[in-house]
């Protein structure tokens, strides 16, 4: 006797699955790879900006140099100081300065003397600065040489020079985490203190965003696995122009 084999109803077929767990074969919701099924938060977050940016592979360290991006702590935005005591002055609390220039300023009042960093943002910790022996750095927050693999080598001189000084890629921190980082981004590198590391990450997307440097597949999943835990974190702005001051060259 031949079998009669009839379709199960859809409504039937829905509830089975219901029931079993089940994802009929070619329908979404199945696990993906690292890159996959990725997080999008509400307009104007860190989040959100992970996907405008440009994913490429690094490119090679090839011809890097610091002076590739001026002398350093230049006074960019021209108000006799030199970057570094402008970001210590930002940074520090209970600062005390000296006479005379700093940096490449030549104001008086620009050089920090001493100060706090009084909540350490890589490790939590309060860090004491005394000019001289410092344990505080001022880090980039995406590096020099991670923004030259990722697209700062195709710049013009006076690009890399806003970009090796502008406020939003700079933090005063502690010199031990600052070398433990080294170069990293945030595939290969995170801060101890947990509790920043969304406003860190935010803080890399925002340079990336702003200069248009890219990421790789790597550093864009990292980003994405920080933010998830935080998709409110907004996007910072501001800093410095994109471009530093004619006399700094072309």
């Amino acid at each position: 006797m031949r079998t009669l084999r009839t379709a199960l109803p859809a409504a039937a077929l829905a509830a089975a699955l219901a029931v079993t767990g089940c994802t009929p074969e070619g329908a979404g919701g199945g696990s993906g790879g690292s890159s996959g099924g990725q997080a999008s938060g509400p307009a104007g977050s860190a989040l959100a900006a992970v996907e405008a940016l440009t994913v490429k592979g690094r490119a090679p360290r090839t011809g890097y140099e610091r002076e590739a991006f001026g002398s350093a702590w230049a006074d960019t935005d021209e108000n006799g100081c030199g970057t570094r005591d402008d970001i210590l002055k930002r940074d520090l609390a209970d600062i005390r300065l000296r006479g005379g220039g700093g940096g490449g300023g030549g104001g008086a009042g620009c050089k920090v003397a001493a100060g706090t960093l009084t909540e350490d943002p890589y490790t939590g910790r309060r860090v004491e600065f005394v000019r001289g022996r410092s344990k505080v750095d001022i880090d980039h927050v995406v590096a020099l040489s991670d923004a030259w693999q990722k697209g700062a080598q195709k710049w013009q001189r006076r690009k890399r020079v806003a970009f090796a000084n502008d406020p939003l890629n700079l933090l005063a921190v502690d010199s031990s985490a600052n070398r433990r980082k080294s170069d990293g981004d945030t595939a290969t590198w995170l801060p101890g203190n947990k509790a920043y590391r969304c406003v860190y990450v935010a803080r890399q997307v925002s340079v990336k965003k702003k200069y248009e440097l890219w990421v790789t597949g790597a550093e864009r999943d990292a980003m994405r696995r920080v933010l998830s835990r935080c998709p409110d974190e907004r996007l910072p702005s501001g800093g410095g122009p994109t471009e530093a001051p004619a006399r700094f060259g072309r």
